[in-house]
């Protein structure tokens, strides 16, 4: 792959070294992982411009908290929402640039994503993406996005290549090969999704505005 095109190889090896054995949630690689989805969704063209724009900004806000002054805060996601809840909920809800507030913007994506790329992995050959794209969006993302935003994402999944252009695009092989290794890496994506959900959950994160 061309620097700076997308390798779902990337992906796949970075969300595996996402998760640790205590199934902490490392920042670094999970930033990683996504500037290789975001490449994937730019790969597609202008279509996705409106989600790759959010994410691109939402990586770059937890690349500023992880270089910054409190960066040992962010090493995992654990460790971030100890950190951040310990000053109040005030404080988390008043704070538009908050990790807690940012990584969950980017939770909700990855399970577009997730569901996306699994769609497409089981689909049969000659499946529209358009279709796989639009159901997986409205199982997710959807919910959080305003009226005329879904009606531009609905709009914009009409204009999809077909499944095998998008296969090509993984740059991995041909069909078989990117089918193959879409099945490894949606797992850890999928154990990383699980995590967070459930950390989010548990601190009753998953509604902060």
């Amino acid at each position: 792959a061309a620097p700076g095109a997308f390798s779902l190889r990337e992906v796949l090896d970075a969300f595996q070294r996402c998760v640790t054995e205590q199934q902490e949630v490392l920042l670094e690689p999970y930033l990683c992982g996504w500037w290789g989805l975001i490449r994937f969704l730019q790969s597609l063209g202008t279509v996705f411009a409106f989600i790759s724009k959010d994410a691109v900004a939402k990586v770059q806000i937890m690349e500023g908290h992880r270089r910054g002054q409190q960066g040992r805060h962010y090493e995992s996601l654990q460790a971030m929402v100890r950190f951040e809840l310990a000053a109040g909920r005030a404080e988390l809800r008043g704070r538009g640039d908050s990790g807690c507030r940012t990584v969950l913007r980017l939770h909700r994506a990855l399970l577009w994503l997730q569901l996306f790329l699994e769609g497409l992995r089981s689909a049969p050959h000659d499946s529209r993406t358009a279709a796989i794209c639009a159901e997986s969006y409205n199982a997710s993302l959807a919910a959080h996005h305003p009226w005329v935003v879904r009606k531009a994402a609905a709009l914009a999944f009409c204009a999809l290549p077909s499944r095998d252009a998008f296969l090509e695009v993984m740059n991995v092989g041909g069909p078989e090969q990117a089918v193959a290794m879409l099945g490894e890496a949606i797992p850890y994506i999928q154990s990383v999704y699980g995590i967070t959900q459930e950390l989010f959950a548990q601190h009753r994160l998953l509604d902060l505005p």
